[in-house]
């Protein structure tokens, strides 16, 4: 999935040693959608891609792909959103294309179709006879 938005705000890094002593860093950013009702997502980079937000800066409009992600946890159910690939909205012309039409809102004439499916349904022969 792929959404513009502008960086708000970089968060410490953070690294760590995992259970195989690998070593591991997380880098977590906060960026503002650019729709009508603009939302806040925080957003994560792992591993060297980590090192794109040090070429941002805070107020950049930028390009973000990324990945959802859902894991169980002693019943409660948290989500990631996992970032694999960060650019200014500059440096990609045709992916911010494609992302901002994915947030346009329908039209008033898209939004009063209805699917074939939910045409209304015509009795010729019933008449203004109603059941109440």
């Amino acid at each position: 999935m792929e959404i513009i938005g502008k960086l708000i705000q970089k968060l410490p890094m953070q690294s760590g040693i995992g259970k195989t002593g690998n070593s591991w860093q997380k880098q977590e950013f906060v960026i503002e959608t650019t729709e009508q009702y603009p939302r806040k997502i925080c957003a994560n980079l792992w591993g060297d891609k980590a090192a794109v937000l040090e070429t941002l800066n805070i107020d950049d409009k930028i390009v973000m792909s990324f990945d959802l992600e859902s894991r169980e946890f002693n019943g409660k159910w948290y989500t990631d959103v996992k970032a694999w690939k960060v650019e200014p909205v500059s440096a990609n012309p045709q992916a911010t294309q494609s992302a901002q039409n994915q947030q346009t809102t329908p039209t008033s004439e898209s939004a009063t179709e209805l699917p074939q499916e939910f045409e209304t349904f015509t009795d010729e022969g019933a008449g203004d006879d109603l059941p109440f």
